[in-house]
């Protein structure tokens, strides 16, 4: 059952499953994004750099987030429209092999002007296997209100 506007506010926290990011999600995001760089595609070349090794690309991991939070299911059936990514940040590599969570914050709701729907503020962390902090930045997301007759207080 999909949750509307009413049931958020600020302070709630969801933290999605993990999921691993394979050799083949890299292959697979330079295939189809075009992005080819070296730094992510080619292990001699990315031995020589900083990291040592290949690094997936940091909108892989931007995407990784948002299907992660998707598997929540908490705002399936209710969303109507993604507002924006504002503030994200990159602060660690991600790896091959290296296992991704979502968190994701409520920081604040609000209605729309016109009243018919809501405004969620969120904060997203894509956290890998030490729980370090990868990605974050705010995603907000339009939501729609509990339809009458619902049945839910």
């Amino acid at each position: 059952m999909p949750l509307y506007f009413e049931d958020f506010h600020a302070g709630q926290e969801f933290t999605s499953q993990g999921r691993t990011l394979t050799e083949s999600d890299v292959a697979s995001f330079a295939a189809w994004s075009w992005d080819t760089n070296p730094v992510h595609t080619d292990a001699s070349f990315a031995a020589g750099t900083r990291f040592g090794e290949r690094i997936a690309h940091g909108l892989l991991g931007v995407s990784v987030a948002m299907g992660l939070a998707s598997r929540l299911g908490v705002f399936e059936g209710s969303s109507i429209a993604l507002l924006g990514i504002d503030d994200w940040r990159f602060r660690k590599p991600l790896l091959v092999g290296d296992t991704v969570r979502c968190r994701v914050g409520i920081l604040s709701t609000r209605l729309t002007g016109r009243g018919d729907a809501g405004i969620l503020i969120r904060r997203f962390e894509l956290l890998n296997q030490r729980d370090e902090i990868a990605q974050e930045g705010n995603i907000d997301l339009m939501v729609a209100l509990r339809p009458s007759g619902d049945g839910r207080p």
